[in-house]
């Protein structure tokens, strides 16, 4: 038996405490985690708050025919 009071002991207990929340991870993130990936990471902040799409991305979409907009705050300006 080794003793298990040295520094490079390893438990391998399940710990809810350290799965990411995102990517389920727990030992290390996925590759598509918004935690390691910055694309990833922005189209989670845009669609959290429309207004830190970037102006590139604005043009982008509007040259299809999409408005990135809160629908929360413009439920009323919904057509009918």
């Amino acid at each position: 038996m080794s003793n298990a009071t040295g520094s490079s002991y390893f438990n391998n207990r399940f710990n809810a405490d350290t799965v990411c929340e995102h990517c389920e991870g727990l030992v290390e993130h996925e590759p598509w985690c918004m935690t390691r990936e910055p694309r990833v990471h922005y189209a989670f902040q845009i669609v959290v708050d429309p207004s830190k799409v970037t102006l590139a991305d604005t043009l982008s979409l509007h040259s299809l025919g999409v408005s990135w907009t809160n629908a929360a705050q413009n439920a009323g300006a919904l057509p009918h």
